[in-house]
């Protein structure tokens, strides 16, 4: 099987020749659907035809799949598609989440004399729209690959010069899910060119998600919620657990920079396609899901392994991936090798926790995470694996287990949140739900580099330092009125940084900074929080560089009574 010549930190061969093939002038598109028949065509809207077009946020969840490379590569038809749809029926995959069947590279032969892409007459002799209503009938969306270059990575025709006109055809193609890669860009600008196809797809008329496919290059991770709705934060995976390690390390760097229709994409799952033990697959599995990563199955789908199939399907570890609150989890402790992954989840006192033991030999680990660590309150609380589907039961303070080499424990953890005293209180004094900031800890007290919090030559006692992009979840539970705080770019990075500050309550955004510098004196934030659950402290890093990314929160402050 070839590798694609770019995008991979493993070398492989160019492709030489273009597959021949004879084309046709005519272009495929067919007519314009009608409102009403469940599909989102070209020309409608959700505002002209609600019934089939969503106006939610689109991909408010990491997308679920199916993409044809990491088994197929380039050996790919409609049959091969016919049988991975109805596989994706038959093997409970539809019902498990499983959304998108994707098809990558090598399905294009040419363009017509208009400029009108044109799949490959042999191996899609039926045509695209035949094969995405083929799909659609059987309960998935539809997707398609092509490249910001003039050639895709096998060296069909690309994009550059034709989103436009691509995007009008793969909307009245019923397409639903374009993924873009970097191949043949040389001198072109990552940025601009993602913004180009993103923009022709919103002219487009159908919603369809966009994926940023230019392997973690100019930091997608900072623009790509503007361009896109996922973007790959590393090179190509493959079906080795070092190369699963790897991607998995790229993407966690980024996690403040992952939400709701916008999110890290580490690459597609190699789960089944034989290269790991079902082991390691599951702990691939799991790392996926508590990175909020998509879940795009790879392998072949007509001929799975029941432990394959139970991986892909366990919906306890799909709904960690898939929880609504769409927080991406970290690393909150490494020791000896041995991490500790934790996730809030959107219920009151819900955790996903995974103790993941890397090592390729050697003893079973004993592992340990606390609740403290997971800003829950002392006490008991309840312990289910998500592998093993069973409630391990109540556990006092912390929750133990042995972990094999290469394999993980994950558990979902039913606590309790602890609620803030009456008065007012530092927020660096309180117990964090979550916390992370893009190449550091979240500091209490100190600025970003260990100093003293210093904004415009004024310094603070109080506060919570910070790079950008960063977040911090505190629990309210209904009882505090009031936020105060000074926002500003700390002084130890001088005139440097560009940031934005934003507080939220309950998912309303409070306050918008704009774009802070280095040179600018702090802005004063003094914000009510009548009955607020949750507040969230973000910064980001507004849309450029995080060098010189430094805030402060300083002196925040939360003021609350005694009663929700």
């Amino acid at each position: 099987m070839s590798r694609r010549k770019c995008g991979t930190f493993l070398p492989c061969l160019l492709v030489l020749v273009l597959l021949g093939a004879s084309c046709s002038s005519e272009s495929e598109i067919p007519e314009t659907e009608i409102c009403g028949n469940g599909l989102c065509a070209a020309g409608e809207s959700c505002e002209t035809c609600p019934a089939d077009c969503s106006c939610g946020i689109l991909s408010a969840s990491p997308p679920m799949g199916w993409n044809s490379w990491n088994r197929f590569a380039c050996d790919i038809d409609e049959d091969l598609i016919r049988q991975t749809a109805d596989a994706m029926v038959s093997s409970g995959l539809r019902d498990a989440g499983y959304e998108y069947l994707n098809l990558d590279d090598c399905w294009q032969s040419a363009r017509a004399g208009d400029g009108t892409i044109i799949a490959d007459p042999e191996r899609f002799p039926s045509g695209i729209p035949a094969l995405a209503k083929y799909v659609h009938d059987r309960g998935f969306k539809f997707g398609l690959y092509t490249c910001a270059g003039t050639l895709t990575c096998q060296e069909r025709p690309g994009s550059y010069g034709y989103e436009e006109l691509d995007a009008r055809t793969y909307a009245a193609w019923g397409v639903d899910f374009v993924k873009v890669d970097w191949c043949f860009t040389d001198g072109l600008d990552s940025r601009e060119r993602y913004t180009v196809m993103h923009d022709a797809l919103e002219r487009s008329g159908r919603p369809m998600v966009h994926s940023i496919c230019n392997w973690g290059r100019a930091s997608p991770w900072a623009w790509g919620a503007e361009a896109g709705q996922l973007w790959r934060t590393s090179g190509d995976i493959t079906d080795l657990y070092l190369s699963m390690l790897l991607n998995m390390a790229l993407a966690e760097r980024w996690a403040a920079f992952a939400g709701p229709g916008h999110w890290n994409d580490p690459d597609m799952l190699e789960v089944g396609n034989g290269g790991m033990t079902d082991t390691q697959y599951r702990s691939h599995f799991s790392l996926w899901a508590m990175m909020a990563a998509p879940l795009i199955a790879g392998n072949d789908l007509r001929e799975m392994s029941p432990e394959t199939l139970e991986i892909l399907t366990n919906r306890e570890v799909i709904a960690v991936d898939q929880d609504p609150a769409g927080i991406q989890g970290v690393r909150i402790r490494q020791e000896n090798g041995l991490q500790v992954w934790a996730k809030p989840l959107a219920g009151p006192g819900e955790r996903a926790v995974l103790l993941f033991n890397p090592a390729f030999s050697g003893a079973d680990a004993p592992m340990e995470v606390s609740w403290s660590e997971l800003g829950l309150a002392p006490g008991e609380a309840r312990v289910r694996d998500l592998w093993v589907r069973a409630d391990l039961g109540n556990f006092r303070d912390r929750f133990r287990a042995s972990v094999p080499p290469t394999d993980a424990v994950m558990v979902k953890i039913y606590g309790t949140e602890p609620v803030p005293p009456p008065g007012e209180t530092a927020l660096s004094d309180l117990a964090w739900k979550h916390a992370v900031s893009t190449g550091s800890a979240v500091m209490r007290d100190r600025s970003p580099d260990g100093g003293p919090i210093t904004i415009n030559g004024v310094s603070y006692e109080k506060g919570v330092g910070v790079r950008a992009a960063s977040i911090l979840l505190v629990h309210l539970g209904g009882r505090c009125s009031r936020f105060t705080a000074h926002a500003g770019v700390d002084d130890e990075v001088g005139d440097r940084g560009s940031v934005v500050f934003q507080v939220w309550a309950d998912g309303v955004k409070m306050f918008d900074s704009g774009t802070m510098t280095g040179a600018m004196p702090a802005r004063s934030v003094d914000l009510p929080l009548a009955g607020s659950q949750e507040l969230k402290l973000y910064v980001d890093a507004a849309g450029d560089s995080i060098e010189g990314d430094h805030a402060d929160w300083a002196d925040a402050r939360i003021v609350c009574g005694s009663g929700g």
